[in-house]
């Protein structure tokens, strides 16, 4: 597999880039995604040239102006430094699949940062350079690293990683609308489990192109995709997408056997099993009827087993 780079906030890797000289040192995302993952680690505090350790700062609306300023000292103003900074990186953010970002932190927050107004804080606030990757690159698969610990927020982010980097893969050779469709059939049960509307409306997308209108619909394609599968899936969408595999089996396998599959998508359906086991049964029954269509989908194996990501929610 090619390198899948993912942007960080350095002190997730143990930097010490902290304020005040620390890190906050995570251990599943250097261990476990680390693995698949090549990190280009920044600090946008210290890419600013603010030093360590540094005053603390803190995100303060100041006249209905957010802004960046010292802790202690609220004459000390970085807003306009940590923009510029954010702005320099374009090149090597554009190159990205993914970005995790140190939650609670008025550069690198991605939501519910702590504002103050006259002393009273509340968790309304973005983060500077945070707010420039989403405002920047909208497709970009963002998470913090607080958030990756729940077991949906986290399958629903490393997803993504993925989907953005086969689209990077399809994209290194000339696109052609049969690549663009094959890119879509492989991905379409995917997006089905996450928005059926807007799945549908992916399809009809694609019904759309021609050789003159080719970049344009695969621009729209994959920005449609990627707002699609920032939507998390829920159970009942599974469960939905799992039926519909199901269909491909009914001239290939005997009364029992089906009877079998019903029995567990509903029991993943009533939260008695996690979704890796009508999967697993699923694989197992098209190891020995295969299917084109089924087999060519990443809907069954949408990252490396290893990572166990199925297997929780």
């Amino acid at each position: 597999m090619d390198s899948i780079l993912v942007g960080i906030s350095s002190c997730l890797l143990g930097n010490l880039v902290r304020y005040d000289g620390a890190h906050k040192y995570h251990s599943y995302i250097e261990r476990t995604l680390g693995q698949y993952f090549q990190f280009r680690a920044f600090c946008p505090e210290v890419e600013a040239g603010l030093g360590v350790p540094r005053p603390a700062v803190q995100l303060r609306d100041i006249g209905s102006h957010i802004r960046v300023v010292g802790v202690k000292d609220h004459s000390l103003d970085v807003t306009e430094a940590l923009r510029e900074t954010a702005e320099k990186q374009s090149p090597w953010l554009d190159g990205l699949c993914g970005y995790i970002l140190k939650k609670d932190s008025p550069s690198c927050g991605m939501e519910r940062v702590k504002v103050y107004k006259n002393d009273i804080p509340a968790r309304s606030g973005v983060g500077v350079f945070a707010d420039y990757l989403q405002q920047r690159f909208p497709t970009l698969p963002i998470e913090e690293e607080g958030r990756l610990g729940d077991p949906g927020l986290r399958e629903n982010f490393i997803q993504r990683v993925f989907v953005r980097h086969r689209w990077r893969q399809m994209c290194q050779s000339p696109l052609t609308a049969h690549g663009l469709m094959r890119f879509h059939s492989r991905h379409k049960l995917i997006a089905m489990s996450h928005e059926q509307n807007r799945a549908r409306e992916l399809g009809r997308l694609i019904a759309e192109v021609r050789a003159d209108n080719l970049d344009e619909i695969a621009q729209r394609y994959i920005t449609e995709l990627m707002a699609c599968l920032k939507i998390v899936a829920t159970r009942g969408n599974h469960v939905n997408v799992l039926q519909h595999i199901q269909g491909y089996l009914k001239r290939t396998i005997d009364s029992d056997d089906k009877q079998e599959l019903v029995d567990t998508i509903e029991s993943y359906r009533q939260g008695n099993v996690p979704l890796i086991v009508p999967l697993t049964l699923l694989r197992h029954h098209f190891r020995k009827q295969p299917d084109a269509f089924v087999d060519e989908s990443f809907y069954m194996t949408p990252h490396p087993a290893e990572l166990s990501l199925l297997n929780e929610i």
